[in-house]
């Protein structure tokens, strides 16, 4: 009797170890599936410059744009789950049609939605290629894209939202950058509607803080854009280009991001991924050099400081954790 006893214990024992195994696979795979129903993945390529039938200047490899596209894209291609592509800024190295639908044209291969924030030197100062031309030359060509404003959101997927600035100055020549305080208030508004549980991320040309000092690049009104955004009191990730320099600045709950330029050196761009979890928000960040290692080799002689543009191990690979 007491043998039956001790069986029927052990089977009794067993089954609930079983059950038990059950319900926590069970949970930990919730809690896998619900994670990883939290994750945006996007690539940000940077100062692009395309031009068609145009010699090297000085530091940009020109000549070679068409195929530092061709490369981003393949690579952005055969990189699983991302969502989406934004080009932030410099499209074209030169404010005219042509060039822009021949980048256009490049583009197109991408397998995954793309979207812009305007450059300096996308448009030009006497209204020839105005932001409006260049918004419905982009609308017309791009299935994702139906901007009429140079500055918009939108949502990606459920949990985040994206906000495009716009820091072009177009009344005067220059490499400045401003942004108007209707536009700021436009943002304030964007945010205040944006639920707390979703994580904004904020894209613009010219960076609020730069990688490095510049007065002909800074953004003119930085300060008054920082006030902004440390207004808001919640996790923000802010990616720029302009400066082609790569650097990454974490301060409190907010993540500055300045990425490097595709058309000279290091001609590379980032794949970031982010994580948003109750708690805090994860950002994994992926720096993406382009696989035209002679055309880099030649970029990297054209620049005096190359370290100043290719940034840190910190700036270009790396997982930075912002609290809620």
């Amino acid at each position: 009797m007491g043998h039956q006893y001790k069986k029927k214990e052990k089977f009794v024992s067993k089954a609930f170890n079983f059950f038990a195994t059950l319900v926590v696979a069970y949970f930990i795979g919730t809690q896998v599936i619900g994670a990883a129903g939290n994750n945006l993945k996007f690539a940000q390529i940077s100062d692009v410059h395309f031009a068609s039938g145009e010699k090297n200047s000085s530091y940009k490899m020109l000549e070679n744009s068409g195929s530092l596209l061709s490369d981003a894209i393949m690579q952005v291609n055969s990189t699983e789950g991302v969502d989406f592509v934004m080009f932030s800024g410099d499209m074209i190295d030169i404010p005219k049609r042509s060039q822009l639908m021949d980048f256009i044209a490049n583009v197109k291969s991408l397998n995954t939605p793309w979207y812009i924030a305007f450059g300096n030197h996308d448009v030009d100062f006497d209204g020839k290629f105005t932001k409006d031309d260049f918004l419905k030359i982009v609308s017309a060509h791009n299935l994702n894209f139906a901007e009429t404003m140079p500055y918009y959101s939108f949502k990606p997927k459920k949990g985040f939202k994206v906000i495009v600035l716009d820091t072009m100055i177009t009344s005067r020549v220059t490499a400045n950058g401003e942004i108007p305080s209707e536009q700021l208030e436009w943002l304030d508004k964007e945010v205040k509607q944006t639920p707390d549980s979703d994580v904004i991320i904020i894209f613009q040309h010219v960076p609020v803080m730069e990688p490095y000092s510049n007065e002909e690049h800074k953004l003119l009104n930085a300060t008054e854009e920082l006030k902004h955004l440390y207004s808001y009191k919640r996790p923000l990730i802010v990616l720029a280009g302009h400066y082609h320099g790569t650097k990454v600045i974490q301060d409190e709950r907010i993540l500055f991001i300045n990425s490097p330029a595709l058309i000279s050196y290091p001609n590379a761009f980032r794949i970031v991924n982010i994580n948003s979890q109750k708690d805090k928000v994860i950002v994994d960040l992926y720096y993406k050099e382009t696989g035209l290692k002679d055309v880099q080799s030649r970029s990297r002689l054209r620049v005096i400081f190359p370290g100043m543009f290719e940034g840190e191990e910190r700036d270009k690979t790396g997982t930075y954790e912002l609290e809620r």
